[in-house]
């Protein structure tokens, strides 16, 4: 009866680490692309922007 209940109470503390992990993994998963796609579309906008004016070759009249 004993090494039951000890039984018990070690998996009950695995199935509470795994929730644990597991949501930590899930956290990660949705928030880390977020961040990494946002740091690097912000970096690479200032780079890559068009001029805002044109010089346009005139025509002989």
């Amino acid at each position: 009866m004993n090494s039951n209940s000890q039984s018990a109470n070690n998996d009950t503390y695995s199935h509470r680490l795994a929730d644990i992990v597991g949501t930590a993994i899930a956290l990660l998963t949705l928030t880390l692309p977020v961040f990494v796609i946002a740091h690097y579309s912000s970096a690479n906008v200032t780079h890559n922007q068009q001029p805002l004016t044109y010089n346009l070759p005139k025509s002989p009249d």
